[in-house]
């Protein structure tokens, strides 16, 4: 980039507060007060964000009578909950594509259980009031190289033999009729398995829902450590213990009170920067009236997206894997990424010169070699976990929490007869070989996006294995 615009685009950073956009907001609500002594109950969750907030609010559906305390080590969805871009996506698989190379004679039944799951989401925004700005507009997958859009073209193919509706092909033109920029050759838009929202007031809203509903929460209440009690389990606080007869964890990204379930992730930390409002001609200069998210079909992608006030959310592209997987504050800023995502920014959309940029920050995500959820259970199925989301838990999430409360239930279920759930990723080795694996499987895929989608000889042979990396 030119100097003059690379200075465009570090000025547009010079007000840009360093916290999640959507976590800054007069509608966060106070925290409740830590455990102190001990709590007895039916059913623990340890973990405040969404894969915790679904388990506990569908365990009271399920049985209203049933006791449930859910403990969070900071604030409700301050993590990954309350810093991800709004993307709710229907999929469970990380796609289409990864769930038919992975599971390809279970596809039919998983896409089913997808749609059912993001229906289920929407009707429970609407059941408890959730105000998280929920808009069903569906996703768009952008080409922004020739070899992308044969790609997207080809798998447009393979959608319609497979019996796929709502997903269409749009040429260069028709796309931009939809979203304008210069750099977009034509897309895949899927029109009703993506809703955008706002993350952090779905997860506020949950922990709503979850006390109207009789859950007692715990914040600043730390897990740590799980032992058996009993007929059932204890998990140590820093003021206390809760004794439980079930425990269901959802920590995703921190490391699991199960340990031997550590190696299936890794932290990978990915940076999002949001403008200031878009003025009515701004907003013009680039259509976008369907509101639709977006995302381009790099293996360095970004995705963006409108909020409620007419922002533009803007991130991805790098994924950061910290040496040893440490998860500290100071990640969430990485001012050299920032920089590269405004000046990516303009590029796409160089009609929005001159516009800044309020926010930037980052977050840690819990990412697995398959890319999807894998769940399980310890302690003679007294305790279940489910982990390894990747970046599409805000919808996969509430999925992940029914198989968590059928697997505590210990009843045989549709869901847990899935090869999807009874099966597990690869785990990562440790290190340095984690680090240096993943290392070079970026550099390999930063390669591929500059020489025509060409996937070298180490990026092959993980595809054979079926290993990835991916936020």
């Amino acid at each position: 980039m030119a100097p003059a615009a690379m200075r465009t685009a570090a000025q547009s950073l010079s007000g840009a507060k360093p916290v999640a956009y959507w976590l800054d907001d007069p509608a966060k609500p106070d925290a409740l007060g830590a455990l102190t002594g001990d709590e007895h109950t039916d059913l623990l969750v340890v973990g405040g964000g969404y894969s915790g907030l679904w388990t506990a609010l569908i365990a009271k559906e399920r049985d209203p009578e049933r006791d449930v305390v859910l403990i969070e080590g900071h604030e409700v969805g301050w993590a990954a909950s309350g810093r991800n871009g709004g993307f709710c996506a229907a999929s469970l698989t990380h796609g289409l594509a990864n769930g038919v190379e992975r599971w390809p004679d279970e596809i039919a039944k998983l896409e089913e259980l997808g749609e059912r799951n993001l229906d289920a989401i929407e009707a429970a925004v609407a059941r408890y009031g959730i105000d998280c700005e929920f808009e069903r507009t569906g996703e768009i997958d952008v080409a922004t190289e020739p070899h992308q859009l044969e790609e997207l073209r080809e798998w447009h193919e393979e959608i319609v033999k497979l019996g796929i509706t709502g997903v269409d092909f749009l040429d260069r033109d028709a796309l931009r009729a939809e979203v304008d920029s210069p750099t977009f050759l034509g897309g895949l838009w899927d029109r009703r398995g993506v809703a955008m929202l706002h993350p952090a007031k779905l997860a506020w809203g949950l922990k709503r829902a979850c006390r109207e509903l009789g859950v007692r929460i715990y914040e600043h209440t730390r897990g740590l450590d799980l032992v058996r009690s009993g007929e059932g389990m204890a998990v140590r606080t820093p003021y206390g213990r809760v004794f439980a007869r079930r425990v269901a964890l959802g920590t995703n990204v921190f490391p699991s009170l199960v340990k031997r379930v550590r190696p299936y992730t890794v932290p990978v930390y990915d940076y999002a920067l949001m403008t200031e409002p878009l003025t009515p001609e701004q907003l013009a200069s680039i259509g976008w009236k369907g509101r639709q998210g977006l995302g381009d079909s790099a293996n360095q992608f970004h995705y963006f997206r409108l909020s409620a006030d007419n922002r533009i959310l803007w991130g991805g592209y790098d994924a950061i894997y910290p040496y040893g997987g440490r998860l500290s504050a100071e990640l969430d800023q990485r001012p050299e990424t920032f920089l590269k995502l405004a000046e990516q920014f303009f590029t796409c959309f160089p009609q929005l010169s001159g516009l800044n940029f309020s926010h930037a920050w980052g977050g840690a995500i819990d990412t697995c070699s398959r890319f999807t959820a894998f769940f399980g259970t310890a302690h003679q199925g007294r305790v279940a976990y489910a982990a390894g989301f990747t970046g599409l838990g805000v919808g996969s999430t509430r999925f992940g929490a029914d198989v968590m409360l059928d697997l505590l239930s210990g009843e045989e279920t549709g869901r847990t007869r899935l090869e999807m759930v009874r099966s597990k990723p690869m785990p990562f080795p440790p290190e340095p070989f984690a680090w240096a694996g993943i290392e070079i499987t970026k550099r390999s895929l930063a390669r591929a996006d500059s020489n025509g989608g060409h996937r070298n000889l180490w990026l092959r042979a993980m595809d054979k294995l079926g290993l990835g990396f991916d936020s």
